[in-house]
């Protein structure tokens, strides 16, 4: 794409009065002729005061501007909705699509020939792949990368993994309230997102995997100044990406989703990442289906110690080798499509010819595996099978998922009888009463917090162990719904029942006492009661309250948005170019 062909010629070199016009007003901003026969730069910019994980964006910008100045491109900065996950209720995931809306519609109303996508945060991430998808303008993205690892007593921390045990531990009242205020001083001491396998680590390694972000770009840590050096170097891609007119349609193929299938799995990455990735697909009219996820997780070993599956961090990833580590064992192993193109110009196969193998030959054995080792070889892989099982049965006729890597292993055939919440308020009034009718051994199950049930699909599906129980020293529990969890957290936690119950799917039939069986080794999720009665509850069964939303944004989401299966997008989002 030469200059003549430039997306922003036809704003800037337009030769209608408007060109007069924009190139006059472009110059009552100090820029020049010079600057505006040059390629344009869009830099998506998501930082905000009420997102702590996006919190370096201000500075990493300047050095992507760095880079395009010295590749010959005009940066542009503007700014798109930034969605903090913990300073907003009531779940992030409730406008994941409008940022989606406000990324594309700014890209395409823009004069812009290429765009960097500053994103970090666990939506900013995935909303900024599906506005990008459908704009289709030349687009790469760049993270602003994991938080240093706390520290709390010579152990080092991850959040938000144990932020969720040691919470644990202080409700069970084995941990003090000084020492839970020492975890909350020490456990995130930098910029950056969760530094576990979170959905914030894995969407940035699935950026890596789909060929759309510069290799290295999830593990370097926020602080780092190689971080500084990506941005520039992403700067740099830019420019080139606008001349060489490499669009996201170029490398969001089948194929390059198989292979960022693939990746996440080999990780233990975040079961959110199902909903994102089907989502950003379905942009390119490309279906993901949930057999799909499975099959690819079957085949694929988990290789990667990371909590919330393991024990290591990010930071430690990226001292082993980054994301491009693991894509390189899974290229040995023949379980990559290696000629997917990359922003780099290269292909995925091109650029992991000049990555390291891993330290210990296949032919020796050595070294391999053991309490310190952060990446696997596939001889001797951490498991068998990759981080996400499919589930389904009559619970989930359109199925829910479960991460089997972080769950304990004597749960994963299970059967036990139900503990049923009608929603979260229901869930937060009875969880820790004491009369409340429960052993290790029930499935808790959370109803009406779907996409439509919530609405939004809160990070509610992690249900907390009883009080009780945690004080008698159980730790995990069998717990079922319809709604999403933090990919930082971890439990035998069936999640994405589908279709939800606020629509009448049968979860919203469960009643206490109900026998419900699950066996991950089978895929099986089953409510032991009979059709007929089931069919006796659902003559009974009314919609809630939250599908009748009055106005403004909720009511459009709540109007238009897919269930779990489909990405929860947008029915008017999914296709092709607009």
């Amino acid at each position: 794409m030469d200059a003549t062909t430039r997306r922003s010629d036809a704003w800037f070199h337009d030769p209608d009065m408007y060109g007069f016009v924009r190139r006059a007003f472009a110059k009552s901003m100090g820029y020049d002729d010079a600057d505006l026969a040059r390629p344009i730069i869009g830099i998506a910019q998501t930082q905000s005061d009420l997102n702590n994980c996006n919190n370096n964006f201000d500075e990493l910008a300047e050095y992507v501007k760095r880079g395009v100045w010295q590749a010959g491109g005009t940066p542009l900065e503007f700014p798109t909705i930034s969605l903090g996950e913990l300073f907003m209720k009531p779940t992030t995931m409730l406008w994941r699509n409008l940022m989606a809306m406000d990324t594309e519609e700014m890209i395409r109303a823009h004069p812009l020939d290429a765009v960097v996508l500053l994103g970090n945060c666990d939506k900013t991430v995935p909303a900024q792949m599906m506005g990008a998808a459908s704009a289709n303008v030349p687009a790469l993205i760049l993270t602003g990368g994991p938080h240093l690892s706390g520290r709390f007593r010579g152990q080092s921390l991850g959040a938000c993994s144990d932020c969720r045990r040691f919470w644990a531990e202080y409700r069970a009242g084995t941990l003090s309230e000084e020492a839970l205020c020492e975890v909350e001083d020490g456990i995130n001491r930098s910029d950056g997102h969760c530094t576990v396998m979170g959905t914030a680590s894995t969407m940035a390694a699935i950026a890596e995997g789909l060929g759309w972000a510069l290799p290295y770009n999830a593990a370097i840590p926020a602080p780092d100044a190689r971080r500084l050096r990506l941005a520039e170097a992403a700067g740099r891609r830019s420019v080139a990406m606008a001349s060489g007119g490499i669009r996201p349609s170029d490398i969001l193929t089948q194929n390059s989703f198989e292979n960022a299938i693939r990746l996440m799995m080999a990780l233990g990455g975040s079961t959110n990442a199902v909903i994102h990735l089907t989502a950003v697909a379905g942009r390119r009219g490309i279906q993901l289906p949930l057999e799909l996820f499975d099959r690819i997780s079957r085949e694929t070993p988990f290789l990667t110690n990371l909590q919330p599956s393991g024990a290591f961090h990010m930071e430690q990833l990226h001292e082993a080798g980054g994301v491009p580590a693991v894509m390189k064992e899974l290229a040995r192993g023949g379980l990559l499509h290696l000629e997917e193109r990359t922003i780099t110009g290269q292909t995925i196969g091109q650029v992991l010819e000049r990555v390291a193998p891993l330290g210990a030959s296949a032919a020796d054995g050595t070294g391999w595996c053991g309490p310190d080792r952060i990446v696997y070889p596939l001889e001797q892989p951490i498991d068998t099978e990759g981080g996400i099982a499919v589930l389904r049965g009559n619970l989930a006729p359109g199925g829910a998922v479960i991460k089997q890597t972080a769950m304990s292993a004597h749960l994963r055939k299970h059967r036990g009888r139900a503990v049923v919440y009608a929603g979260a308020a229901d869930l937060a009034h009875k969880i820790d009463d004491p009369s409340l009718d429960v052993t290790a051994d029930s499935v808790l199950v959370l109803q009406n917090a779907g996409p439509k049930g919530a609405p939004g699909m809160p990070e509610a599906g992690s249900l907390p162990i009883p009080k009780k129980l945690l004080a008698a020293g159980v730790r995990d529990m069998l717990r079922i719904s319809d709604a999403r969890m933090s990919g930082t957290a971890f439990g035998a936690v069936v999640l994405h029942v589908t279709p939800e119950a606020a629509v009448g799917g049968p979860l919203g039939l469960v009643r206490d006492g109900d026998w419900i069986e699950v066996d991950v080794g089978a895929r099986r999720l089953h409510l032991e009661v009979s059709d007929e009665e089931l069919a006796r509850r659902r003559s009974e069964w009314q919609p809630p309250s939250s599908l009748r939303q009055a106005r403004g944004y909720s009511r459009l989401y709540v109007d238009h948005v897919l269930q779990a299966d489909q990405g929860a997008d947008f029915d008017f989002l999914v296709g092709g170019d607009a």
